[in-house]
């Protein structure tokens, strides 16, 4: 019989080292950046607002400085994905986030915020 030739083995340091490695550049590259535009219709309100952008998550936080409640229509469309529209009734000194994740990968969101003052 003929020995076998072995292969030369990989110190274990070096082998984790690697895959370490290819799963950082793994998530860099589904970390993307991406534009947000926000279009504010406030109405001589006075609302804040402020957006924390992160990898796949958006959130737009509004405060509403005005003396009386209001009613904000939130629309984000992140294309491809699905557009998402939410509606936010807001007392007079409080803040309301509005968290919009991503299913899939963005590259612009356009928020359209409106305000009106809430009926009573």
């Amino acid at each position: 019989m003929t020995p076998r030739p072995t292969r030369p083995r990989l110190p274990l340091p070096l082998v984790v080292f690697a895959l370490l490695a290819a799963a950082g550049l793994e998530a860099s590259a589904q970390s993307n950046t991406y534009t947000v535009e926000i279009r504010p219709t406030l109405n001589d309100l006075a609302i804040k607002i402020e957006h924390v952008a992160q990898a796949s998550t958006l959130v737009v936080n509004l405060t509403n400085n005005s003396p009386t409640r209001v009613r904000c229509n939130v629309n984000f469309d992140a294309s491809p994905q699905t557009p998402v529209r939410r509606t936010r009734h807001i007392n007079p000194g409080q803040t309301d986030s509005n968290v919009l994740r991503a299913q899939r990968r963005w590259f612009s969101v356009t928020v359209d915020v409106v305000c009106v003052p809430a009926p009573r």
